[in-house]
């Protein structure tokens, strides 16, 4: 687990380093990314039970602040929202509806879970909401397996 923890800060730092180097973002029509903030939000689990991980939410969470309190990313807040899917996958399903529709992310980060994951996914890609930085053991449906004797 120390290993996905670490893995994950350093992929976010990489990730932030080319956007903070990219220059200037086009954002015509890019919903959640208005002249001054970039909006993105994650589902996690805060409660239920794998409520532990619950610390990458928040570890995610301090980490923005730092950002925002350092200016931000080329002078644009962060607004990263942080909703508790108890790690069902109904509720993940219901939240990322409300990012997405009421709330306008411009893309959903570091989703928990293969289940929920899967319930998301072809929403978040008919709407065209990127996931970045998943944590799933996989994002394709489980293949019928028949076993053969000899």
């Amino acid at each position: 687990m120390a290993c996905a923890k670490a893995y994950s800060i350093h992929a976010l730092f990489a990730f932030f380093l080319v956007l903070a180097g990219a220059g200037p973002i086009q954002t015509e029509n890019a919903p959640g990314v208005p002249p001054t903030e970039i909006k993105f939000g994650q589902t996690i689990a805060l409660s239920g039970p794998a409520s532990a991980y619950g610390v990458v939410g928040r570890a995610a969470a301090a980490y923005f602040r730092m950002i925002n309190e350092q200016g931000g990313v080329h002078g644009r807040r962060l607004n990263f929202l942080d909703v508790d899917d108890a790690y069902n996958p109904p509720r993940t399903v219901e939240q990322t509806r409300r990012l997405v529709e009421q709330e306008g992310v411009a893309f959903v980060f570091n989703g928990l879970g293969t289940a929920s994951r899967l319930a998301v996914r072809d929403y978040l890609n008919e709407n065209k909401v990127p996931q970045l930085f998943s944590a799933a053991s996989s994002l394709s449906a489980p293949q019928s397996r028949v076993l053969r004797s000899a």
